[in-house]
């Protein structure tokens, strides 16, 4: 259920920086957490907005994500790097293998970045959006803690497994594209249990390998994979990206964010290709303008009244909700509310 007041997403910003700075996390980086968090609510993903506030937060408290993020470079061989997170800021170590990413394609055309050991970071589109602002096509992929069975097990050990695909358009906001590999992000089933709303049948099983509507029995039980079975094989590849080719964890050795205590033991893989490397920027914005055109321009389907790009409409919704503000779950402003008295910040909230 949503609340009438509108709050500044600016001034919510400030708030959730305070809150990380005041849990030890250094300035700079407790920005980036902030306006990671606050930039998916203006997106319009709420499943990835402040809602996870507090489980940021209650990682640092449990020392399973150390609040001054110490990467060490364990391979750093031209185009391509590998960064040990240790346990460090998912949010700071990903912008890092975006910018490693980002300089070393400059330089050799192409640049694959991996981290490991390191944390959950919030919505892939972000770091990939920041990239293809800077002149390259973008890919991240991350692995995540069991949420999924393989295609025809009854065990959860694959996780979500997102990847995002990033690219600049012209005038036209970036080509962004950022997907979970079940069927749905893990986020909006807890989205659905804090407004105490059923799923959609076809997002989960319960741990007894039965359809539900129950976010908890969902949350308790399995995930299922997009399109079934390519489902699942995109996943299990992410995941080989991600965890066993960075060297980090991988299937059920890695933990979600939601597991507040326990270490996450995730990674990811960061790649940067520049545009300039394989023709001019404005020949490619020119083309990029037409591809996207053409997508547009195709008749609409019945109960349809316009055809979108990927990343259109959360560009369209960032604009919104900048000038109108963001309209939060109650469920979301309680737990604001309750954070911020336990860590002194009461004055500051934004609402």
């Amino acid at each position: 259920m949503s609340t009438s007041i509108r709050v500044d997403p600016v001034n919510l910003t400030e708030f959730a920086t305070a809150v990380y700075t005041n849990a030890g996390i250094p300035d700079t980086d407790a920005g980036l957490i902030a306006d990671t968090l606050v930039q998916a609510d203006l997106w319009g993903h709420q499943s990835h907005g402040v809602l996870r506030l507090g489980w940021y937060l209650d990682r640092i408290r449990n020392g399973v994500m150390t609040p001054v993020t110490r990467p060490e470079f364990e391979v750093d061989a031209g185009a391509v790097a590998l960064i040990n997170g240790r346990d460090g800021v998912g949010h700071v170590l990903v912008d890092l293998a975006r910018k490693e990413a980002v300089l070393r394609a400059k330089k050799h055309g192409i640049a694959v970045v991996g981290v490991h050991t390191s944390n959950h970071f919030g919505t892939c589109m972000y770091y990939t959006r920041l990239g293809a602002l800077d002149g390259c096509v973008m890919l991240l992929t991350s692995n995540g803690g069991p949420a999924m069975a393989p295609w025809g097990g009854s065990r959860k050990i694959i996780g979500t497994n997102p990847l995002s695909v990033a690219a600049p358009a012209g005038s036209l906001p970036p080509l962004l594209v950022d997907m979970a590999n079940t069927g749905v992000a893990r986020g909006k089933i807890y989205l659905a249990r804090n407004r105490q709303l059923p799923i959609p049948l076809g997002w989960a099983l319960t741990s007894t390998g039965e359809p539900t509507t129950d976010p908890q029995e969902a949350i308790d039980g399995i995930i299922l994979p997009m399109a079934e079975h390519k489902g699942y094989a995109i996943a299990v590849m992410v995941d080989m990206l991600s965890g066993v080719l960075t060297g980090s964890g991988f299937l059920s050795a890695v933990h979600s964010p939601y597991k507040t205590a326990e270490k996450s033991n995730c990674g990811h893989l960061m790649v940067a290709m520049n545009i300039e490397a394989f023709q001019p920027q404005e020949q490619f914005n020119t083309r990029m303008e037409a591809f996207i055109g053409e997508i547009k321009s195709v008749p609409l389907a019945k109960g349809h009244d316009e055809v979108f790009y990927p990343g259109e409409i959360e560009a369209n919704n960032d604009k919104r909700y900048r000038r109108e503000g963001l309209l939060l779950p109650e469920d979301t402003l309680a737990d604001l509310r309750r954070i911020a008295v336990e860590s002194g910040l009461s004055s500051k909230l934004p609402f």
